[in-house]
């Protein structure tokens, strides 16, 4: 069962099938909500996010996409413009088939190309979203190349996870991993620790990984498991105590109640997509 309905001044898709529950935004076909049934929810959404036309929801899944954080000049158009993160996020999209077949739902959804891509100079790309949400949630983005010539993106799922209290977790999967420390002047690092703790602000691409990822939480007693193919870059990321209190969208104490684990292409991992070609990233997440 799905159904259209209105917050603020945006269009939200309810889903509901034996399996779970979940919501969806076509501005930036922005999932906000999957809950499986009998659990927990395993997506964040700050209590202060602005459902505004044009501004990103700070929570659930943003799509990140054609680049990630500030425009960058890339070798093929050399163009810094643009909002952060790029269009795909704050773009309204299409709702293309909704099907709901034993226990999962399947969306799919489209944007193709427009005004406001055109005038960032995409004016020849299409992409598409597949969401399967049942007792697991998958995601695929789809970039497709329609123009004559190649090009540079890179993309991410910005995935805020809910946890009982962010001081509380480990996260597995990243030992003997490169990353860069974004709060230290990007200096390039490698993990040492088996399982990673989070004592302050993080904000580490970690990149040319292709690994699983879990996430345990002693407090609410699961983990939150992540896959992913075609990702070579794994970020994680939170604001912390300071950085939170300067986010007009956040409430003072939320920082604890999520970290994002994000499946990812960017910085060194930029994807060149050949004239006529298809670039898909996936991601499933599950909790046991």
């Amino acid at each position: 069962m799905h159904q259209i309905t209105k917050q603020g001044e945006l269009e939200k898709l309810k889903i509901k099938n034996q399996a779970c529950s979940a919501e969806l935004f076509l501005q930036g076909a922005h999932l906000t909500a999957w809950q499986p049934k009998d659990q927990m929810p395993v997506l964040f959404l700050s209590k202060k996010s602005a459902f505004h036309k044009g501004k990103a929801i700070r929570g659930g899944i943003p799509l990140i996409a054609p680049w990630f954080g500030a425009r960058t000049a890339n070798p093929l158009d050399k163009r810094t413009d643009g909002p952060s993160h790029g269009f795909a996020r704050t773009s309204v999209w299409q709702l293309i088939d909704a099907t709901t077949i034993g226990d999962t739902t399947k969306l799919v959804l489209s944007l193709t190309a427009n005004e406001n891509t055109t005038s960032l100079g995409y004016s020849d790309c299409e992409l598409t979203l597949e969401v399967e949400l049942g007792h697991k949630l998958s995601l695929k983005l789809s970039f497709r190349n329609q123009s004559a010539k190649p090009i540079f993106i890179e993309d991410a799922f910005h995935s805020y996870l809910a946890v009982s209290d962010v001081r509380e977790i480990e996260i597995s999967g990243l030992k003997g991993t490169t990353y860069f420390d974004k709060t230290d002047d990007m200096k390039e690092k490698v993990q040492e620790e088996e399982k990673l703790v989070l004592k302050g602000e993080t904000d580490r691409p970690y990149i040319d990984t292709t690994s699983k990822i879990a996430i345990e939480d002693r407090v609410w007693q699961r983990t939150i498991h992540i896959e992913k193919s075609s990702s070579l870059t794994t970020v994680v990321w939170n604001p912390w105590q300071t950085l939170a209190a300067k986010m007009t969208d956040l409430e003072a104490e939320e920082w604890k109640d999520f970290v994002c684990v994000e499946s990812a292409n960017a910085l060194k991992n930029k994807i060149r997509i050949e004239r006529g070609s298809v670039h898909t990233l996936e991601t499933t997440i599950s909790v046991t």
